[in-house]
């Protein structure tokens, strides 16, 4: 009987014993996990980190102090002409320089009462509009921040964009704060249309994630490069569906310098107002009276007059003579097809610039030169 109570008593203490320590492993693991601290990210780190790892985070490191927050307050008249409650709007934007210029999106504070950025820092300030190009989606604010506070986004080269090239996205998709995201140049020279009616040529198609409040922020290459701002996303419903676009960084050199001087862009005019598309050129229909086409001695539609009597009353015909009008086939040596071509043949030059439009007139090829007048 007692070797039986002992062996029961050694049975219970080893029990006990193994119950005790299956306890302590179990909770061994959660109990660390939770005490010992994160380690830093320092070189061992960085040294585990994969090569696409490292150009991952060191884009972020170096571009992440440029991007900024902004929101904006909205109030719009509903259909009775009364204020609807404010609505708050979200978008990104870029650090341009120390003197307190932001890049975003003309469509990002478009109609807003109030517009506000918010640094790397969290400390956020009132933004006022310096500028905005509705063709291009672009728009400049300022904010009165100290220039210690300011990390200007290096400007990079869009021309030599590769399909296949990583990007990645910085901004702020749902309010989430300095977000990255990566992924590939999908296609290039795609177009959009812009809020005015006509179309934004060379548009840069990605597929890294964009969300609602990604507008407006940057888009680089794996050097932290500036080679976009992203403006939309292929979406019924708002939300990334693996098909981004994003305006070329050549295109934001060209148009923020006037944004920041002038408020506005000033494109130059041919001084054609409405064409005609054919399968051999443009038919130039209008010209805008005293303009430059005009001056040139460029031709549109003829207005001839004819008037009859009828006793005491006069009637007075009107015939349109179609082919007494040019039919512009180039300019610069470019063909043009369309309208849209005519006015990307002249978007990059100058008012006061001389460009060549090659036309057919009555059967023979001409060359006019236009000096160009600068858009209302």
């Amino acid at each position: 009987m007692k070797k039986y109570v002992f062996l029961c008593a050694i049975s219970a203490l080893l029990g006990g014993l193994l119950s005790t320590a299956l306890t302590t492993r179990c909770l061994e693991p959660q109990l660390s996990a939770q005490d010992r601290p994160l380690p830093a990210l320092g070189q061992a780190v960085v040294d585990e980190l994969t090569p696409v790892e490292r150009v991952n985070v060191a884009v972020y490191e170096r571009v992440n102090r440029s991007v900024v927050n902004i929101t904006t307050l909205i109030v719009r008249p509903d259909m009775f002409l009364m204020l609807e409650p404010p609505s708050e709007g979200a978008g990104s934007g870029s650090v341009l320089d120390q003197d307190g210029h932001v890049l975003t999106n003309y469509h990002v504070i478009e109609g807003a009462r109030q517009v506000k950025v918010t640094l790397f820092n969290g400390e956020t300030y009132d933004a006022q509009l310096v500028g905005a190009d509705p063709l291009y989606d672009i728009a400049v604010l300022r904010v009165a921040a100290p220039r210690e506070l300011l990390f200007p986004v290096e400007f990079g080269d869009s021309s030599s964009l590769k399909v296949g090239q990583n990007v990645y996205a910085i901004g702020n998709p749902f309010g989430l704060e300095r977000t990255m995201t990566t992924g590939i140049i999908s296609s290039l020279n795609r177009s959009l249309p812009s809020r005015n009616g006509r179309t934004m040529k060379s548009i840069i198609q990605i597929d890294a994630a964009l969300n609602r409040g990604n507008s407006g922020g940057p888009l680089l290459d794996s050097r932290g490069r500036l080679i976009g701002m992203n403006t939309a996303i292929a979406s019924r419903t708002g939300e990334n569906t693996g098909v981004g676009f994003a305006i070329p960084v050549n295109a934001i050199s060209r148009v923020v310098p006037q944004l920041i001087q002038n408020g506005r862009v000033i494109r130059p005019d041919l001084g054609i107002t409405r064409v005609l598309q054919t399968d051999q050129g443009l038919v130039i229909a209008t010209l805008t009276p005293g303009g430059p086409a005009e001056r040139a001695g460029l031709r549109g539609f003829r207005i001839i007059k004819h008037q009859r009597r009828f006793g005491p009353f006069v009637n007075e015909e009107i015939q349109i003579d179609r082919d007494y009008a040019d039919l512009i086939v180039a300019v610069d040596g470019q063909p043009v097809k369309s309208a849209d071509d005519l006015l990307s043949a002249i978007e990059s030059r100058q008012p006061g610039d001389e460009t060549v439009v090659t036309v057919t007139r009555e059967g023979r090829q001409v060359n006019v030169g236009v000096v160009l007048g600068a858009e209302e």
